[in-house]
């Protein structure tokens, strides 16, 4: 199931049952499939459907603490100098060999867990609020611990107002996915929310680069530079440049 992008949190009764809200780390959306019967190989695959465990030792050795047959659905992430870096995971997802042993011991992945699809059977039809349950038990009754990491959670509006508010100052929280109690499990389907923490700010442009002057396709040429002032006195960039469109008419 994928996330449709939204401006605020959705108002109760857009999705079925409950609402629950979840932050969302800015990683690598991925399934872990453990093997069945074991001892196998652990899968790990991307959102597209590309096979990382080869480059992600550290959780194919972990996979041991995992029940037989597990699938599980969440985001894969790696933390660098307390906080999520997606630089790092990147690299991470592109070495292979002795490179890839090493980055699981100098730069360890984790593997945040917001779903389970299967365990002592699939589960893709049953509502999420029941498949919630049996991925907290999961975490309690293995004790599982780094890197498997169980994803907070809570049906508080105001709750997941200030984790907006609040979590997302954290480099590398993006904002908070939000899913229905009663929803199944729709592969491909983008039958979820997603709000993204933005910030605003007053800014200059203080330089124009392009042309100007032109209407329609040409402004494309022209992109703009924006800065703000500081006590120096001095104009400080604040953001990249971007491309400046103009009114057609």
């Amino acid at each position: 199931m994928l996330a449709q992008a939204c401006e605020a949190l959705p108002p109760s009764g857009r999705l079925p049952g409950e609402q629950r809200f979840q932050p969302t780390f800015g990683g690598y959306r991925a399934l872990i499939f453990a093997s069945w019967p074991a001892p196998g190989p652990l899968l790990l695959q991307s959102r597209r459907g590309s096979l990382l465990q080869s480059r992600f030792p550290d959780l194919v050795t972990a996979a041991a603490h995992l029940p037989d047959g597990l699938v599980l659905d969440g985001e894969l992430v790696v933390w660098a100098q307390g906080q999520t870096s997606f630089e790092v995971l990147q690299r991470r997802a592109a070495s292979s060999g002795l490179t890839a042993a090493r980055f699981a011991v100098e730069a360890p992945a984790h593997f945040i867990a917001f779903d389970v699809l299967q365990i002592e059977g699939e589960l893709l039809h049953v509502p999420y609020g029941e498949r919630r349950v049996k991925l907290e038990h999961l975490f309690a009754d293995r004790g599982l611990g780094a890197p498997w990491t169980l994803c907070p959670e809570t049906t508080d509006v105001v709750v997941a107002q200030e984790w907006l508010a609040s979590w997302t100052r954290v480099p590398g929280v993006e904002g908070l996915v939000i899913r229905g109690s009663d929803q199944r499990y729709r592969p491909g389907a983008r039958a979820l929310y997603k709000v993204r923490r933005r910030e605003t700010t007053e800014a200059v442009i203080g330089a124009v680069t392009g042309t100007v002057t032109g209407r329609g396709r040409s402004c494309w040429a022209a992109s703009m530079r924006p800065g703000r002032f500081v006590w120096s006195p001095a104009v400080r960039r604040c953001a990249r440049r971007w491309r400046a469109t103009w009114p057609t008419g």
